[in-house]
């Protein structure tokens, strides 16, 4: 009697919906989605603050498998991307396959069996053949460590925990950090608010965003012309592309968009000292490059003021800074990112051997093709280390994932082999490789990014293009692997799944 492979999915956001979607196309039907809270879609379900918009134009921001003809922006707003991820779960059936509210704590391989034992937060344990995971690295927010953080009596939260039921209007408050997100949510509080503090640590480098609505007769084209809107997705991607070069190879290409960032600035901040204390002293492209077209000109209002004096405290009415002044705010907003560089974050992973994966990650993640890890087998990662982008789309770097794992859960489910697992050697050569290229990169310039971790090993950062990232993970090279032959200690199994619908 035919059996399928149980395979076990963390997380339902654009990595974990496009792995389940690709799977059960394959004809994989024992699939179990776990997800932390009520509904799908991971950072796109999460960061609802006012302004929240993706900076990857939306036809190339989405699946190829399942383009979506009505964005109404080339830019999509955050709620029309998490309905865009809602709609694929219901499409392709996955919804049914997910567990809401089910924290997975711990995720532990048994040699005996073959199987990954997955422990979630109530004690219930679930066993499967296959764990892929998907948690992606920006869903665990980053909260400075500041004195006295605790002693404020005002409001508090992070921007990707944005309290609705808070009402801003007239209100001073204090905004910490000038990242991606608070790029957005700024300038979208700043006309309601009475006076608004921006602490600035270090300041970015922010160009024009090439946005604009789209007109109904546009919409009404990509939905009715065929081939219209993939048109569209290979201009963009061909658009976009050519950038990689300048982060990797080229950096004085960067020049192009550095000369941009002081056009706009010197047209939008026409006060010295502002503009001063807004030009960044880093080198452009060693840390992310931001878009908005009204960051600037919200700084620029009467009723915002930016402060380059480190925080030293929080105090119960507000902030003290390095100058001796104290801000008294009614709430202090934190765009501070997330703990990008912990790769799986709590989850406590024990692969073969007893090998634990923090400890095998305590100078830094690292997995072939940031995907497999030695030690841990038929674990598989989805956005795993060093597979981010500066360029383009990460969806493009997760398909190229998704097609790689499909692959090798299409040879486990041959049923002649137990487990697939990197050679140590393979890692260690393929990462090797590819710190080596980084160190040739811009992000290897001194300046404090959130691609590297405290030792200052860069382990977010793809140095290269996404079709050479693509050719690379096209197909799966068996000799990278150790299969281990079906035997006494693993469960003899005939997995054999129909073919990918296409």
């Amino acid at each position: 009697m035919a059996h399928t492979a149980s395979i076990a999915i963390i997380g339902t956001g654009f990595a974990g919906l496009g792995m389940a979607a690709r799977l059960k196309r394959a004809g994989f039907r024992d699939l179990t989605l776990f997800e932390k809270a009520d509904d799908v879609g991971g950072c796109w379900r999460d960061n609802t603050y006012p302004g929240a918009a993706c900076d990857v134009p939306s036809h190339l921001y989405s699946y190829s498998f399942a383009q979506n003809t009505a964005w109404s922006r080339r830019f999509a707003p955050q709620a029309e991307i998490h309905q865009y991820l809602r709609d694929t779960a219901d499409t392709f059936g996955i919804t049914p396959h997910i567990r809401f509210n089910s924290p997975v704590t711990t995720a532990e391989f048994d040699e005996e069996s073959a199987t990954w034992a997955i422990t979630l937060k109530d004690g219930s344990v679930h066993v499967a053949d296959i764990l892929i995971a998907a948690t992606g690295l920006l869903n665990r927010p980053l909260v400075p460590d500041i004195p006295g953080l605790d002693s404020f009596q005002g409001e508090q939260f992070h921007s990707a925990t944005w309290n609705h039921d808070y009402d801003l209007t007239g209100k001073s408050v204090a905004v910490v950090g000038t990242g991606a997100s608070a790029v957005q949510f700024v300038p979208a509080i700043a006309p309601r608010v009475a006076r608004l503090t921006l602490f600035q640590k270090n300041a970015a480098h922010v160009i024009p965003k090439p946005d604009h609505p789209y007109a109904p007769i546009a919409r009404t084209a990509f939905r009715r012309i065929p081939g219209l809107q993939r048109l569209s997705r290979w201009l963009t991607y061909w658009q976009l592309e050519p950038r990689g070069a300048a982060f990797t190879r080229f950096p004085r290409l960067l020049k192009i968009a550095d000369r941009q960032f002081r056009r706009t600035i010197s047209r939008q901040v026409t006060d010295e000292a502002l503009r001063t204390a807004l030009t960044p002293e880093d080198p452009i492209g060693c840390k992310r490059i931001l878009l908005s077209n009204e960051y600037y000109g919200a700084l620029t209002r009467d009723n915002v003021d930016v402060v380059t004096s480190a925080i030293t405290e929080v105090t119960p009415t507000g902030v003290r800074t390095s100058d001796g002044s104290h801000h008294e705010v009614d709430a202090i907003i934190y765009g501070t990112g997330f703990k990008a560089t912990e790769v799986l974050g709590p989850l406590h992973v024990t692969g073969r051997g007893g090998r634990v994966l923090h400890k095998e990650w305590q100078d830094g993640a690292e997995a072939h093709l940031g995907i497999s890890v030695a030690g841990f087998p038929n674990l598989f990662i989805l956005y795993g280390p060093n597979t981010g982008l500066g360029h383009s789309s990460v969806v493009l770097m997760l398909e190229a994932q998704i097609n790689y794992v499909l692959q090798a859960v299409k040879r486990l489910a041959k049923g002649d082999i137990a487990w697939l697992e990197v050679w140590s050697a393979v890692q260690a050569g393929s990462n090797a490789a590819l710190q080596q290229r980084i160190r040739t990169s811009v992000w290897a310039q001194e300046c404090d990014s959130w691609y590297r971790t405290a030792s200052g090993k860069n382990t977010i950062q793809w140095p290269g293009f996404t079709f050479e990232y693509a050719a690379r993970t096209r197909r799966l090279d068996e000799s990278d692997f150790h299969l281990e032959p079906v035997g006494a200690r693993a469960r003899r199994r005939s997995w054999p799944p129909t073919q990918e619908k296409r």
